[in-house]
């Protein structure tokens, strides 16, 4: 870790603001084990969801967006678990809950209200879009790391602000990235925290590891692949000028992820437009 400052989180101070993140409601606890399950049903999972009308409201709002729908409408819960897959109603139920702690003004981000929640749906679409281009085996858990890459933006806001001075003459005066800076002035990243935060609500490995090294993904070791996709999203993204705030053009982009994945410019130009498409439909967004 990179020598902190007078400013420094201690681990004490991490472990304290994490707790104030409220754990996921057991309803959506019990739906991620049906659908990790395989002895599991559609009926099964649409009975657990039926529960929460709101959950219910939302995931049909999804499944039939133009981001997933096929031709045929969805009806029911039953029939976007079958047509769908377990996976993406994981990913969409995972979506409905987690948008009330990432709807929050950040102002130590330079970031109004749902913006950073707007910006982590479309991150989401972003990277489940790549990984269907590099034809990456699970696409909608990389739709679960793209939405939750900056989760640790919450808790860190507060102490970004007070320090931003410190932070910004880092990345000016000494080219840093924006997170290298956040490490030195206050002792922990955004994604540190965030992958704290991804421990507590018990995620996989993976998406820890995604949330913990999506800007340096050279250090990734439990799956590279899916840090690679969800670090050129998050980078696409912030090209694309969707509420970047303070540090959105402040980070090293690895080129080495690009060779990775066997992408290419004309491919990211591609899924750029695929993806500018989709966002100018008014279903594809969930509001809170």
């Amino acid at each position: 870790m990179v020598e902190a400052k007078s400013k420094a989180l201690t681990m004490e101070d991490i472990i304290s603001k994490v707790k104030e993140i409220p754990p996921f409601p057991q309803t959506v606890m019990r739906i991620i084990e049906l659908t990790n399950d395989p002895r599991s049903g559609a009926k099964d999972l649409e009975a657990e969801i039926m529960k929460d009308q709101g959950l219910t409201t939302q995931i049909l709002k999804l499944a039939n967006s133009a981001f997933y729908r096929g031709r045929r409408k969805i009806d029911t819960v039953a029939d976007a678990s079958i047509l769908l897959g377990f996976s993406a109603i994981q990913s969409m139920v995972l979506a409905t809950v987690v948008g009330s702690v990432m709807n929050k003004e950040l102002p130590g981000y330079a970031l109004e209200k749902e913006a950073l929640w707007k910006q982590s749906q479309i991150s989401a679409i972003m990277t489940r879009t790549i990984a269907k281009k590099v034809k990456y085996s699970k696409p909608d858990q990389a739709y679960t790391a793209g939405l939750l890459r900056d989760i640790g933006k919450v808790i860190l806001d507060t102490y970004v602000e007070n320090g931003y001075d410190e932070i910004n003459a880092i990345v000016e005066n000494e080219g840093r990235s924006f997170i290298v800076a956040e490490e030195i002035v206050l002792g922990y990243h955004h994604g540190q925290i965030g992958a704290k935060i991804a421990e507590k609500w018990n995620l996989p490995e993976e998406l820890v590891e995604v949330i913990a090294c999506h800007h340096n993904p050279a250090v990734a070791f439990v799956n590279p692949e899916l840090v690679a996709i969800t670090h050129i999203s998050d980078s696409l993204v912030m090209m694309m000028g969707i509420h970047i705030g303070i540090d959105g053009l402040a980070y090293e982009f690895f080129s080495d992820s690009v060779k990775l994945l066997g992408l290419d410019d004309i491919m990211l130009s591609e899924i750029m437009s695929e993806v500018a498409d989709v966002i100018q439909t008014d279903d594809i967004l969930l509001e809170i």
